[in-house]
């Protein structure tokens, strides 16, 4: 009785007068005590409220149903198909959402639905990897902003892919400490790219130096990140770079002349398809022949060969332990040394490699001169402080 006079008086109420009735249809349904029919009515009347001309209407019964365990499950899903700052609050809150449900969400929902759903406080991996593919910008950051969301690896990948060059996403991916080395290395480029873009575009440097300069600081970020990875971090590191076509020349170079013989030896087992304890045995082989053969079943120049040969005979030579891991920084007396046994051999001032062992030179050189300035200020400091503590000690 009491539904069949709340339909009658809707026909004729303004829409404010309307909407604070539905929320409390609403509430009694959830909240009361009533009976069958009395629930089977209210049931009713909230469906018959989904055609209500009056957003005001539809949004009383989005907020007051979308929280809750016992909304009838017909009205949520009608809300779901509204305007979208209200199917946003179901979409955002009710918890009789299926997976599959929210997937459909993301894949036809409206930017905003998509947001309330990468907001939600749980956000299972199929949906995280949903709105990877074809969420907002908006959804993808507020999925990788927090920890607690299980974003498959692939999923990181795709968002990269596709919003890497915005600086929130950067920023929110590098915080997570379950991003892969793979994925670290696509966003250093990416913002290499963007930095190279900004110079370029206020015209500080020409649009080609710019681009030179942010892939050479692309390569030294690269060699760094791969002296962080764990034991079996590398490879996949190393076939992302050559999937992305970024497994350069100078990027092996650059490994090997910065000491990081993992990341190298593991380069060549890439490029070469064989194991990487068959590319290793080549590579330290001291007869030369076998890390000829290696090298040249890798795919790389044969005019840049005798750079890698003065770069594995310095090391040789020197009695220098290979180190597995290495660091970003390159080595300034083995970079010389190639560069000296290189110069002879260079196919005059147009050779590429002779311009960017040069650069190596420098870069090498800027390297060593920052640390000994960091090790002679360190040690300024530690006798200043020896300084204080005497006159302290003489009081005493």
């Amino acid at each position: 009785m009491i539904v069949r006079h709340f339909l009658r008086w809707i026909q004729t109420a303004p829409a404010g007068d309307r909407a604070d009735a539905t929320a409390a249809l609403a509430r009694a349904y959830l909240h009361s005590d009533l009976g069958r029919e009395d629930s089977a009515a209210a049931e009713a009347a909230m469906i018959t409220l989904l055609d209500d001309p009056s957003p005001l209407v539809r949004r009383a019964l989005a907020d007051a149903l979308a929280p809750s365990e016992d909304a009838p499950h017909t009205v949520i899903v009608g809300l779901l198909q509204d305007q979208a700052e209200i199917a946003a609050i179901v979409a955002r809150h009710s918890p009789l959402l299926l997976d599959a449900e929210l997937v459909d969400l993301v894949g036809a929902g409206a930017p905003l639905v998509q947001y309330a759903v990468a907001r939600r406080d749980q956000v299972p991996a199929p949906v995280a990897a949903a709105i990877a593919e074809v969420g907002c910008l908006e959804a993808c950051l507020a999925v990788v902003a927090l920890d607690t969301v299980d974003v498959p690896a692939f999923s990181i990948d795709r968002i990269i892919e596709r919003f890497g060059e915005d600086a929130d996403i950067r920023e929110a991916l590098f915080a997570r400490a379950d991003l892969s080395a793979g994925a670290r290395q696509a966003l250093v480029v990416k913002l290499s790219a963007a930095l190279s873009a900004f110079v370029a575009g206020r015209a500080w440097l020409p649009e080609d130096k710019a681009a030179r300069i942010a892939r050479e600081a692309s390569d030294k970020a690269t060699v760094a990140i791969a002296a962080t990875c764990g034991g079996e971090g590398i490879a996949p590191l190393v076939r992302h770079l050559r999937q992305s076509g970024q497994l350069s020349t100078g990027l092996v170079l650059r490994a090997l002349l910065s000491g990081n013989v993992r990341l190298f030896e593991q380069a060549l087992a890439e490029l070469s398809g064989l194991s990487l304890r068959q590319a290793a045995g080549l590579v330290h082989d001291r007869r030369g022949a076998g890390f000829r053969a290696l090298y040249d079943r890798a795919g790389l120049p044969a005019s840049t060969y005798p750079a890698f040969r003065a770069a594995l005979d310095a090391w040789h030579e020197d009695g220098l332990p290979f180190q597995r891991g290495g660091d970003a920084q390159l080595r300034r007396r083995m970079v010389e040394r190639v560069l000296t046994a290189y110069a002879p051999v260079a196919d005059g001032e147009l050779d590429v490699l002779l311009a960017q062992l040069r650069r190596f030179a420098a870069e090498a050189a800027r390297d060593e001169a920052r640390a000994f300035a960091r090790d002679l200020v360190a040690g300024h400091e530690a006798l200043d402080d020896e300084a204080v503590e005497f006159p302290l000690v003489a009081a005493a």
